[in-house]
């Protein structure tokens, strides 16, 4: 039976276990170059990457902040700012500089290391280096060092990708990455013979937390790639002998439309998705093809909340699963009081894989809580099986001519039009109703028509529910776990 840390332990110290039970085990593979890490070699990295950043003055509670490519050191710098019980900030290096420099001020990091060419600004008392300036001070040996405490001690900060209003960083304690690791442990059947191909960017819970980190805590093998090819990745699958693969819808069906070579998959136990809602027609496209295809949906602030398996996405289309095990998740009403299976809601969640709160906002963590559970602003329904399905957004509900819309419901109908590829709804104002339906559509073909789409949903849809104005849009924008950004397209307007 492998060794189990417990909530306890400081993340920093899960590697020593592996490195002494199988050294010669690969931890970590470098898809671009094929370089192989060894579980010894990873946990010495560590050592003497913890090593350097105290020789910087890092110390427990203090904030590093990364702004790095998907590769070795990004792994060697989370666990070893843990074991110093300094707490990691993963920086989105799709963002742009003054949204980048909004979270350095708010988070004050004493360290950051950050490739070069990126748009991380310089900011006072903060030192800055490349990571061959940091590589520079990495001493040729360094010892195991004492942990500092795990638990509750924060460890991570991973800032909301901001899709609506200023963004927040959800403290993440070292006691809820033990937890979500374990969640991910039974829902992935992870075994330290398992190979996991991580193509979404380490700066994004689900690349750090769901597939890299859970991956290293069984003691299996992670494959970084720092750029996604839809063909090149499945010649990855196929070279690495990969048991488990994580991406993003938006992925899967990149490599639909650029074709599945299935021989070159073969491998794959199943393929798992989150961040946005798989389309059936994807998940029956991958069964077809012999491939199990998975989904999850969870938060930044809890990681994995529901667990969707392939055979119960075909007979409940449009659900993201049931509950993980290692936390409890319900539907409940603007009081918190549980509603009816069937009756829509909000999620809310408690148990140990919540986050700690807001790095420096106790009025908003206030706000995010209800009788002791998280509100997650997701509306659901969940049906006497336990199954959940998400129906929006509460933020993005808009009330036309009285009556609720949820974009999602009419997102899903528009969505099955066969001249629509994508579609996004979002309530601007109108003077007749107050709010109405805007949609955003990438269109399937180059003949599409507005008119008809309306004149086909009128047959599926409420009145009330149609959009007023359809817009033809050549791609939607999306955060990096393919969440599409609503406001971006409002600001087009």
């Amino acid at each position: 039976m492998r060794h189990d840390p417990g909530p306890e332990a400081n993340v920093g110290s899960w590697l020593v276990a592996h490195a002494d039970a199988r050294p010669d085990h690969a931890a970590l593979v470098v898809e671009s170059t094929g370089e192989r890490i060894s579980y010894r070699e990873l946990e010495a990295r560590v050592n003497r990457a913890a090593a350097a950043l105290a020789e910087l003055g890092v110390a427990a509670g203090d904030r590093v902040a990364l702004a790095l490519p998907s590769e070795p050191l990004y792994l060697e710098l989370y666990f070893a700012a843990a074991l110093l019980g300094a707490i990691l900030i993963p920086l989105n290096t799709r963002l742009t500089a003054p949204e980048l420099g909004f979270q350095l001020d708010d988070s004050e990091p004493r360290v950051v290391v950050r490739a070069p060419g990126s748009d991380v600004p310089a900011r006072a008392g903060t030192q800055m280096l490349t990571p061959d300036e940091l590589r520079a001070r990495l001493p040729a040996h360094a010892e195991r060092r004492v942990p500092a405490p795990g638990g509750e001690s924060p460890q991570v900060i991973l800032y909301t990708s901001g899709t609506t209003g200023r963004p927040k960083g959800a403290v993440l304690p070292h006691r809820k990455t033990y937890w979500n690791s374990r969640n991910a442990e039974l829902y992935f059947e992870l075994v330290p013979t398992d190979v996991v191909v991580v193509p979404i960017p380490l700066f994004h819970s689900f690349g750090l937390k769901i597939l890299s980190v859970p991956t290293l805590f069984v003691g299996a093998t992670a494959v970084l790639v720092d750029r996604f090819d839809p063909i090149g990745l499945q010649d990855c699958v196929a070279r690495e002998r990969a048991s488990l693969i994580g991406a993003v819808p938006v992925m899967y069906q990149r490599m639909l439309e650029r074709g599945l070579a299935r021989e070159k998959l073969a491998s794959l136990r199943f393929a798992f998705s989150a961040g946005a809602a798989l389309a059936v027609e994807t998940i029956e496209r991958y069964w077809q093809a012999g491939i199990r295809l998975k989904q999850g949906y969870g938060q930044t602030e809890t990681s994995i909340l529901c667990c969707l398996d392939a055979d119960d996405a075909l007979r409940s289309a449009g659900s993201v699963g049931e509950p993980v095990a290692f936390g409890e998740v319900r539907i409940a009403d603007e009081q918190g009081r549980d509603v009816a299976p069937g009756t829509r809601g909000e999620v809310v969640v408690r148990g140990p894989i919540v986050m700690t709160g807001y790095w420096r906002r106790p009025e908003e963590t206030a706000q995010s809580r209800i009788g002791g559970w998280h509100r997650t602003g997701d509306l659901g329904v969940m049906d006497t099986a336990g199954l959940v399905t998400l129906v929006g957004r509460l933020k993005e509900l808009y009330i036309s001519g009285g009556e609720n819309v949820y974009p999602a419901e009419v997102e899903r109908v528009l969505g099955q039009h066969p001249d629509v590829s994508e579609v996004a709804v979002v309530g601007v104002p109108d003077p007749q109703w107050g709010e109405a339906g805007r949609a955003y559509v990438v269109p399937a073909s180059p003949g599409f028509d507005p008119a008809a789409l309306l004149a086909w949903a009128s047959e599926r849809l409420a009145r009330y529910k149609l959009p007023r104005e359809v817009r033809v849009v050549e791609e939607l924008p999306r955060t990096a776990s393919g969440k599409v950004q609503k406001h971006a397209l409002l600001a087009r307007a």
